[in-house]
């Protein structure tokens, strides 16, 4: 708590007086970022379900290009119970709207396996690109949207992406 006092220039006590512990700190500090990233991803309506996924996929690749430690720490964090439970809250709301986005298929089980499957896919992709550094943020795009794709058509909703994709 000294530490981070002295990073934002003020006094150990004023930090005690709004977050009573690290915990604490840690919560708020969590919540404000979630926040930012549901606001940084919200998908445009008015497009076709696949080009909101891609632009969505894009504009979160970027929120994590600009936080790569601040990301892989939150998902190596993931053991802590208000991290767990609010990427648990994160991922079922993401898998919520792609889900929608498929139509009726995405209301099979296999379907919503596959895109839970992915989003995890995503993750660990994103941690290899972070550590590793070595795939431009276009491939690591192309190479997820590729795979959720894979994962659609493998559950045997395969329609549901010639439904979706725009005309």
């Amino acid at each position: 708590m000294a530490e981070i006092a002295r990073e934002a220039k003020i006094s150990k006590a004023l930090l005690y007086h709004y977050f009573p512990s690290k915990r604490s700190l840690f919560e708020a500090a969590l919540a404000a970022e979630t926040a930012e990233l549901r606001a940084h991803t919200q998908p445009d309506p008015t497009c076709a379900p696949t080009e909101q996924l891609a632009a969505t996929l894009d504009a979160f690749l970027a929120w994590v290009e600009e936080r790569p430690g601040a990301y892989a720490k939150m998902l190596e964090s993931a053991g802590a119970r208000e991290v767990r439970e609010t990427m648990a809250q994160v991922r079922a709301e993401t898998a919520a709207r792609i889900l929608s986005g498929l139509g009726p298929d995405g209301e099979r089980p296999a379907t919503r396996a596959a895109v839970f499957g992915w989003l995890g896919f995503l993750d660990a992709a994103i941690l290899d690109w972070i550590e590793h550094g070595d795939i431009p943020r276009r491939e690591l795009h192309g190479m997820l949207l590729g795979t959720f794709a894979g994962a659609i058509m493998a559950s045997g909703a395969g329609g549901a992406l010639a439904v979706a994709a725009p005309g």
